[in-house]
């Protein structure tokens, strides 16, 4: 792989953006649901490709900003899970820190979205 981060940060928006038009025109979710959903599912599964290459040596792996990346798009909750249950990345305190803020962005655009309506 001569460019793991154009790589993997197209297959992980790749990913979401397909979840995203399935989740809301093959469900009908709302559209922030959608997003949040399909990139919470982007971001679990990069956590856990990303740990699978990491226990065998010489593999790619996911390069940390296409992780942070994908969290801050809008899988914030896929990141913590990922984080939690692959128990990876876990003694990266950079990670806690993108994982902090991107969720406090996200609960902000929440809050002004649900109060518009």
């Amino acid at each position: 792989m001569q460019r793991p981060k154009q790589t993997w940060l197209t297959v992980g928006l790749a990913a979401g953006l397909g979840g995203f038009l399935a989740l809301r025109l093959g469900l009908g979710l709302p559209g922030w649901w959608a997003w949040w959903g399909s990139f919470s599912a982007a971001a679990f599964a990069a956590y856990g490709i990303d740990k699978w290459q990491a226990r065998r040596p010489g593999s790619p792996r996911i390069p940390e900003i296409v992780l942070h990346l994908l969290a801050a798009v809008g899988g914030v909750a896929g990141a913590w899970i990922g984080r939690s249950v692959f128990r990876h990345k876990t003694r990266h305190p950079a990670f806690a820190v993108v994982l902090v803020i991107s969720t406090g962005l996200h609960l902000a655009l929440w809050y002004f979205f649900a109060r518009g309506r």
